[in-house]
């Protein structure tokens, strides 16, 4: 694809074919031979009762291996346009970065009896994981594989005797996007990989689905390439879960809109509070580790917010313009005064718990009681009189089943996969 870069002056010059995100086949991997795909058209299904020219039409369901999906859309009409970028020669441009189109294949490369499949379940909890693991075992099950393995509670399913694997079915997985949380299980952390590489040949799997974060797909990686050296006949899904929203060049992840409206809802509950007492403060700690996605969001689809903290910003408490202060001219205008905060926000204010955590994520301070210390401490010294309530709602919007925008993101994802 051709990429045109724009100068300072606002010259034009066209660079050679960008290759982003271009992937390897599986044929430059291993030596396989292709074989017509059976999606859709094996078995009886209603494009067999009608004639042959419109069941032919019906089974034009795939995806050509050139096909490609434009990420970034947007050519930037002069250097001052808000999201402009620029290289390290001081030429902004409009690089017109895709990815590979997911969707089934006219060839495939596996012959589905001969397939066994695994999925896990990494990291913490997030509305959909169930959606999306029902999704993968029935389009697996549309391929014909019989063999489908779910492994419990994360990695530790791999080391640990008491966690044997499921053995998954299409009746099993039937109604689980009903309920939140993971039918699976999660933990976090990675047995070493040498061990997790033993369980995979020693149960002859050569399809593994993961379905987490950072930590998780960074193990999905490293299992890979130690899969890799050993020539395993393997191939490793990476499905991108977090709650945060914060995966680089996705609009949006699974999860993400039903956290919103649970979130929203938390906000509102603060208002009335706040706005039922007498100088009344509504706090709301939300999700968001480096990025305030969910905050910003929730506070947009609220309305009722007046001061909201996320990662991507940092802020002042104490100073004439800080957020104290601002605080204190809301509550003398309106009478109140309603405060979100991203879990990640002022982590350079706060005393922080150190280390990281099993998935190798920094363990946060509670940014949250924190901050509405300071802020029952900073009134009690003005001598303003305040009622404050502090709501979290972590763990509550986390283990939630998903809204049906997400039902719909989840059996894409799962079934794309």
């Amino acid at each position: 694809m051709g990429c045109f870069r724009r100068r300072r002056d606002g010259t034009d010059k066209k660079d050679a074919d960008v290759t982003t995100f271009s992937l390897q086949h599986l044929r430059d991997q291993l030596n396989l031979l292709p074989i017509e795909s059976n999606y859709c058209t094996s078995g009886s299904s209603p494009v067999d009762e009608v004639v042959d020219h419109d069941a032919n039409n019906m089974r034009r369901l795939y995806v050509h291996e050139n096909d490609r999906v434009l990420i970034k859309i947007v050519y930037f009409g002069d250097q001052t346009s808000v999201g402009v970028e620029y290289d390290e020669n001081g030429d902004w441009h409009f690089r017109p970065i895709w990815a590979h189109r997911a969707g089934p294949r006219a060839q495939i490369y596996f012959h589905p009896e001969h397939v066994k499949a695994a999925i896990v379940t990494c990291g913490g909890l997030c509305p959909g994981i169930n959606d999306v693991i029902r999704q993968i075992v029935f389009s697996l099950d549309v391929y014909g594989v019989r063999e489908i393995l779910g492994i419990q509670h994360g990695f530790k399913g791999f080391v640990d005797d008491q966690f044997l694997p499921i053995k998954m079915t299409r009746k099993l997985v039937q109604t689980i996007n009903m309920a939140g949380g993971s039918f699976l299980g999660v933990s976090r952390g990675c047995p070493p990989l040498e061990v997790i590489a033993d369980k995979l040949e020693e149960w002859s799997i050569n399809m593994f689905f993961i379905i987490g974060g950072n930590g998780s797909h960074a193990g999905a990686t490293a299992i890979y390439k130690f899969c890799e050296k050993r020539k395993l006949r393997m191939v490793v899904v990476g499905i991108p879960k977090t709650i945060d929203n914060d995966i680089e060049l996705l609009d949006k992840t699974f999860g993400f809109d039903t956290a919103v409206e649970e979130a929203q809802r938390a906000i509102n509950a603060a208002y009335i509070e706040a706005s039922s007492a007498f100088n009344g403060v509504g706090i709301v700690k939300l999700m968001g580790r480096q990025s305030g996605f969910i905050a910003m969001y929730a506070t947009i689809a609220s309305g009722q917010v007046d001061i909201v903290l996320i990662p991507e910003v940092t802020f002042s408490m104490d100073e004439k313009w800080g957020v104290l202060e601002y605080m204190k001219k809301r509550i003398e205008n309106n009478g109140l005064c309603v405060v979100v905060i991203a879990e990640g926000a002022g982590q350079e204010l706060v005393q922080g718990a150190g280390g990281k955590d099993p998935s190798g994520n920094p363990i946060l301070g509670d940014v949250g009681k924190w901050f509405t210390s300071k802020v029952k401490d900073f009134f009690s010294k003005a001598k303003v009189p305040v009622d404050a309530k502090y709501i979290d709602p972590t763990y509550m919007i986390r283990a939630l089943p998903c809204n049906s925008s997400d039902h719909i993101v989840c059996s894409i994802l799962g079934q794309n996969a």
